[in-house]
């Protein structure tokens, strides 16, 4: 076990699969639908690092003042921050509203494991344990119901019972977890998550013109890596608000290009398009992929701040 201050841990990853795995090693949690942060507890400060090891802190200062008045010397931390709706689902538009608005009074960073804790390195212990001294912590806190760090939620039951009372609660899906596995950093089986729709990041790699009433930007279009290239994958113009919209051709208007940075150029795209350097990432829901590798009635969820471009692929079951 190493002793001392810890240093940032990169995540484990689930990996993606069609159906929730059986039997009695498998556990169950809300599959959340926010930002995953890794707090790093030191001498009653917290910093809020991305799973690129960005610190965040600056982001969320509530957040980390809170986290910092955690009952440990030092401790490494691993969840995810997100808003709640009225109905207490995690919501990825909201939490974007709420980090354009520059505030982060309504955040719960919901804590699932715990990765070093006062010097003692946990990430060689099964997870049942891990989660055991997580709760064990967060109780020694008292922290209520409505604190702003919360218990990742546990859930009972079969997974394909589980799955389907998520995706009635209109909830993103549920993770599944071997109860004995150790921390890996890296994406693994014992980590696996599944989803209630199509949902992943995508580059955007240039817009279109507003028709009509609408402002700023008619439609964003769509990229993601395969083998090195940046190929098409459509177009998303639904799930965007006015706001929204103005942020959207802030943030791209410094982007501009002349050039299409797709590999090959595909047919059909408006000649009207304004091409971008392909750095902003955003994440939309969809229904399916067409054969030609584009999205059916995509909506946009908001843009993704915590993955370089360049780590986003077509997503595949496994």
């Amino acid at each position: 076990m190493t002793r001392g201050a810890p240093e940032f841990v990169p995540p484990e990853l689930a990996t993606l699969v069609d159906d929730p795995p059986a039997g009695p090693q498998w556990v169950f949690e809300t599959k959340y639908d926010g930002y995953r942060l890794e707090p790093m507890i030191a001498r009653g400060k917290a910093r809020l690092m991305t799973r690129r090891g960005k610190d965040w802190s600056d982001r969320f200062p509530a957040l980390a003042a809170d986290l910092g008045r955690l009952p440990v010397r030092t401790a490494v931390l691993d969840g995810e921050v997100v808003v709640l709706d009225r109905r207490g689902r995690s919501r990825f538009m909201l939490l974007q509203q709420s980090l354009d608005a520059s505030g982060d009074q309504d955040l719960t960073f919901f804590a699932f494991d715990l990765l070093h804790h006062d010097g003692e390195d946990l990430r060689r212990l099964p997870l049942t344990e891990r989660r055991d001294r997580l709760e064990t912590l967060l109780r020694k806190a008292g922290l209520g119901r409505t604190a702003s760090v919360q218990l990742g939620q546990r859930l009972s039951g079969r997974g394909s019972t589980l799955l389907r009372a998520a995706c009635r609660r209109g909830l993103e899906g549920i993770m599944a977890k071997r109860s004995d596995s150790t921390y890996q950093s890296r994406r693994t089986m014992d980590w696996v998550k599944i989803k209630c729709s199509n949902r992943q990041e995508f580059v955007i790699v240039g817009f279109t013109p507003p028709k009509g009433s609408r402002v700023d930007i008619g439609s964003l279009l769509l990229g993601v890596y395969d083998r090195g290239e940046l190929r098409y994958a459509g177009r998303v113009g639904t799930g965007m608000d006015d706001e929204t919209l103005r942020v959207l051709r802030r943030r791209l208007r410094p982007l501009q290009r002349a050039s299409s940075p797709l590999s090959p150029r595909p047919p059909g795209i408006p000649r009207d398009t304004t091409w971008v350097a392909p750095r902003l990432v955003c994440e939309v829901s969809f229904t399916e992929w067409t054969r030609d590798g584009s999205l059916r009635h995509p909506v946009f969820a908001g843009l993704r701040e915590d993955k370089p471009a360049r780590d986003v692929h077509h997503e595949r079951p496994a």
